[in-house]
């Protein structure tokens, strides 16, 4: 049985939840609603832990939560740049954006192309675009 054929039950701790069980309910995200979630949730699960599920979610266009999983990814690469790498390592976030440019689908090739430029020009940094969605709604190229 996938995970899209099972029934998602919920999380054991939101705060802090499995890869299985993101993956369970960006399948399912009707069954426990975002305005559930503890406050700044997208925030709490774009860490290195979950950044790959993440990423698989966000490379799936028939993921129904897959636009909530890029915008993690936005705070993931913002979280990474801004900190210079010490909050997540720079090998990974290139090899997630190397991967986005080979296979990704336009969203995620502007997700790696946002990050690159990002990466060369950190005080294109706006906390509205890249941690509040910003990026995710408008589909939009940075210069």
């Amino acid at each position: 049985m996938s995970v899209q054929e099972s029934t998602f039950h919920g999380f054991a701790n939101p705060v802090d939840p499995t890869p299985a069980e993101l993956r369970a309910w960006a399948y399912q995200p009707d069954s426990v609603p975002l305005a559930s979630m503890p406050p700044d949730w997208d925030l709490l699960v774009s860490g290195d832990r979950l950044v790959l599920t993440l990423f698989d979610l966000a490379m799936d266009p028939t993921c129904p939560a897959r636009r909530f999983a890029l915008h993690c990814l936005y705070i993931y690469a913002a979280d990474g740049i801004r900190t210079k790498f010490r909050a997540h390592p720079k090998r990974r976030f290139r090899k997630l954006v190397e991967q986005a440019e080979r296979e990704g689908d336009e969203l995620m090739k502007i997700w790696a192309h946002n990050g690159r430029v990002l990466l060369a020009r950190p005080d294109l940094f706006v906390y509205r675009d890249w941690c509040e969605g910003g990026l995710v709604r408008e589909n939009r190229r940075l210069g």
